[in-house]
């Protein structure tokens, strides 16, 4: 079964303290659908092309659909709702090749 992965690009972040909150809850949310983070707020990006240095973090989880899962689930929508509008962020859910 192919892996998932979550990509996220933090087009513009408005409150830090949000974006702290949001991340005490959804660590916890992810690593209990067995989510890996292979990166991290605070890593370093180059951007080439047409792409913009943005905070990034992705996140690997077993399988597409229990990274869906993940997302869609009540501790994960509560990180999200502490983030509110404190972050504009691209979010997308991928199926590994």
């Amino acid at each position: 079964m192919k892996k998932g992965y979550w990509v996220v690009a933090y087009r513009a972040i408005s409150d830090e303290s949000a974006v702290k909150a949001y991340a005490a809850l959804a660590v916890p949310a992810i690593q209990s659908f067995g989510g890996r983070s292979l990166t991290s707020g605070t890593s370093q990006v180059k951007a080439h092309e047409a792409g913009l240095r943005l905070r990034t973090v992705v996140v690997e989880f077993d399988n597409y659909d229990t990274a869906l899962a993940a997302y869609e689930s009540e501790p994960y929508q509560k990180a999200l709702q502490a983030l509110g509008s404190g972050a504009e962020r691209d979010h997308r859910i991928v199926e590994g090749a």
